[in-house]
């Protein structure tokens, strides 16, 4: 069974409250963290019919602060699906509801994967590629999988060679001493 992303894509529009924010007026990344995982919860789960658990989270960059009073709006689309996993590729941007000026606070992609019933993974729907954009997104997601493969190896400690790192790590803001 295949279906199109469009069929699962969601998006949530959330005021943001003083409660939400730190002691200089700007919302905690930590809720904004929480909402993500929660829409990426939400259009896993309407693509693969299951119940979805957040396997990983790739790279979280926030770009701009949100301010209390903005709106934010987040949304989710299946950017790729493997056998029981899929990636939700997620945007996060606020409105100053003054100005109507919208800002691109982060990106990021969430794996998710499917459970059954009986708590085992569950195959979920592939994913029917229609135009370029789902295309590239897909192709991303594997490109994406296969660096952390790589990075995951090199840096195993029984494959990790210390000499190949050493005179990079000289020129940050850290001192050897062995």
């Amino acid at each position: 069974m295949f279906k199109h992303a469009k069929e699962s894509r969601v998006e949530i529009t959330e005021l943001m409250l003083p409660s939400h924010s730190n002691f200089r007026g700007k919302i905690h990344g930590g809720h904004i963290l929480n909402l993500m995982d929660q829409i990426a919860f939400a259009c896993a789960s309407k693509h693969s019919n299951h119940y979805c658990v957040t396997a990983s989270v790739n790279r979280v960059d926030f770009l701009n602060p949100i301010e209390v009073g903005e709106l934010v709006t987040l949304k989710a689309s299946v950017n790729y699906t493997g056998r029981t996993s899929m990636v939700i590729g997620l945007r996060v941007e606020s409105e100053n509801i003054r100005t109507g000026k919208v800002k691109h606070c982060n990106s990021s992609y969430f794996t998710m994967v499917a459970k059954a019933e009986n708590g085992k993974n569950a195959t979920v729907p592939g994913l029917i590629l229609d135009n370029e954009q789902s295309i590239r997104r897909f192709a991303r997601s594997i490109a994406r999988q296969e660096q952390a493969k790589k990075r995951s190896t090199k840096f195993k400690a029984s494959e990790f060679k210390m000499e190949e790192h050493i005179e990079l790590i000289r020129t940050q803001n850290a001192k050897i001493e062995l």
